[in-house]
């Protein structure tokens, strides 16, 4: 019988390695390159930014359910 390699692909520098000490990325320098991102802000989540009356909709709807869950 025989044995099947698993091989992944590194997100980062897109290098197929079969060893997962650093999973899901092919290395410590890979893994820190990531980290790296999302400390500069490269991974952000584009959001709009609501507006007053908006902000107190959303808070009183809020406050709404809490009461009606007690």
């Amino acid at each position: 019988m025989s044995e099947v390699i698993v091989t992944h692909k590194c997100p980062i520098c897109k290098k197929l390695y079969k060893d997962t000490a650093h999973a899901p990325f092919c290395s410590k320098r890979c893994a820190d390159v990531d980290l790296g991102r999302w400390f500069n802000g490269s991974y952000a989540v584009a959001s709009e930014d609501l507006d007053e009356l908006e902000t107190e909709e959303l808070s009183e709807a809020l406050e709404n359910a809490n009461k009606a869950d007690k």
